[in-house]
Formats: structure tokens, sequence, C-alpha cells
């Protein structure tokens, strides 16, 4: 078998041989330099931007769910009914039980048209109430005595139900008013929480002047203000 030789150059042609080849060398190295520069370069900062936008998506999500989770002061719900309903008690939640060593006061706040139950110092409920026009309702500190379930005054056309008397027998904490039949008022009902009516009684809804008239004990001090 005859053996293979690479054909000779002439010797005035050799350095420019050699030249091309160390060119070609030099370029090849530079491309694989080049590219891994390039991915090495390109892969970090491919992450670093995904980073960012995954905690930004993320802290989105959270601000979202806390958002979601924790409720505005506005829509907290309010016990206090409304609208009014005379037929109803003030708030949408049960009476304050009482026990024998509270200390219970019934304070009367004539600009507001409410009564408050206060509990050793504390609000535990809130009424609608009327009191007297052209301020016949007297102002000062009292105390609760006599009870009972109904009476009329014909002098006024009008009685009501579930009585409890403060400051001797001349005033009341009474329901809205009934007419001579013992039918309630519904236009007279309509102040309550709103506006005075009376002729200095303090006017309750039904069932809270019911409550007031059976829980709250003779002696019990009213502040009306």
């Amino acid at each position: 078998m005859r053996q293979f030789r690479f054909p000779r150059l002439k010797k005035r042609y050799r350095p420019w041989f050699w030249a091309l080849v160390a060119v070609i060398i030099v370029v090849g190295v530079s491309v694989r330099v080049a590219a891994s520069f390039h991915t090495a370069a390109s892969t970090p900062r491919s992450s670093q931007l995904a980073k960012p936008a995954h905690a930004a998506a993320k802290s989105a999500a959270k601000a979202k769910q806390q958002r979601t989770d924790k409720p505005k002061a506005h829509q907290a719900p309010s016990v206090m009914r409304t609208p009014i309903d005379w037929q109803q008690p003030s708030e949408t939640v049960a009476y304050p039980k009482l026990t024998t060593t509270d200390h219970v006061t019934l304070q009367v706040s004539l600009a507001k048209q409410r009564v408050y139950v206060l509990i050793n110092g504390k609000t535990s409920y809130t009424m609608y109430a009327s009191s007297g026009i052209h301020g016949l309702t007297p102002k000062g500190h009292f105390q609760i005595g006599g009870r009972g379930d109904h009476f009329y005054t014909p002098s006024e056309k009008m009685g009501a139900n579930y009585w409890t008397a403060f400051s001797g027998s001349s005033y009341l904490f009474h329901s809205v008013p009934t007419d001579i039949n013992g039918n309630y008022i519904p236009a007279e009902a309509a102040k309550l929480g709103k506006e005075p009516g009376s002729h200095g009684c303090v006017r309750l809804s039904v069932p809270d002047a019911k409550w007031v008239n059976q829980t709250i004990p003779a002696g019990t001090p009213v502040i009306i203000s």
C-alpha cells in the first residue's frame, strides 16, 4: 500500500501558511471564549430578573390577602338597630345580664336622645329614647322608684306600657305612647331616637321599656344631662 504524503509547500509560501493557521486558531479560541462569557453572564442575569418578579408577585398576593382578611372600620357591624324600630330592642344583641354585685346606672342624653345602661362604669347597652319637648325632662341625679304595667292620662289623651318611675312619681321611663284603647300611636312612636315628644317622661321602644321595668332594681341611679 502506497503511503500518502502531504505535498510539501515551497519555501516561499510557508510563512503565509503558518500565519493563516495562527489566525484560524486565534479566531476559534476567541469565539469559544465569547460564547462561554455570554452563557455565564446571561444565566445569572435571568435569575436576578426572575427573583424580583417572583418576589413582587408574592408581595402583591400577600397584600391582597391581608386586605381581604382584615375588615375595614366602616365594615364593622353596628349593634344599634337601623332603621329604628320601636317594636324591637334598640340593639341587635341581647340585653345585658345583671348580677347582684353589678353597679348599674341609667344615663340619659337629651342631646342624643339616648339612654345608656352603664354596668360598673362601662356602657353595656344603648337605647333609643324620646324625651320631653321644650326641655320638660328634668336634668340631674335621680333614682329608680315604683313601676307598673300600664297608665293613661286623660288630659294628654295618651298612655303607655311598662312604666318605671324616677324623680318620685312625676317622671317615668315608659314605652312609646298608646291611645285610649291601648293601641300604640305610630306618629308618636316615629319620634323615638330622633326628637323629643313627651311631656317630660323618657319614652323607649316597647321591649326596652319592658326590660327596664322588669330588670332595673329600685334605687338604681339615673343621671340626666
